[in-house]
């Protein structure tokens, strides 16, 4: 993946703490099967401190916002990646789980 890892930075006076720790919803920026299996707006649960900036907006395949926007989720050819923590999302996690073992989740179908 052509990308840079950040850190995030509140902005001054932010009671935004770092690291994002919490539910926060992941908002699908294209169709694509990881996603489209959802009946509500997916929310997963997440723990970090940095997030992925790329000028390639072709491999985001969701967004959450933290402070800024940012890739949550991204994908490229059969490989897949996410920010948050699937296993530990509940039904909204293991859905995406069930989808990408299944593979249903591949750019490359």
């Amino acid at each position: 993946m052509e990308a840079e890892t950040r850190r995030f930075q509140p902005p001054a006076g932010s009671r935004l703490k770092v690291p994002h720790m919490g539910w926060n919803e992941a908002r699908p920026t294209r169709l694509h099967p990881l996603f489209d299996c959802f009946q509500e707006k997916p929310r997963f649960y997440f723990v970090h401190s940095y997030y992925m900036a790329t000028d390639r907006p072709e491999t985001v395949l969701a967004e959450t916002e933290y402070g800024q926007a940012f890739a949550s989720a991204i994908v490229r050819d059969n490989m897949a990646g996410v920010q948050f923590h699937p296993e530990k999302s509940h039904r909204f996690g293991m859905t995406m789980l069930h989808a990408f073992a299944t593979k249903r989740g591949s750019d490359a179908s």
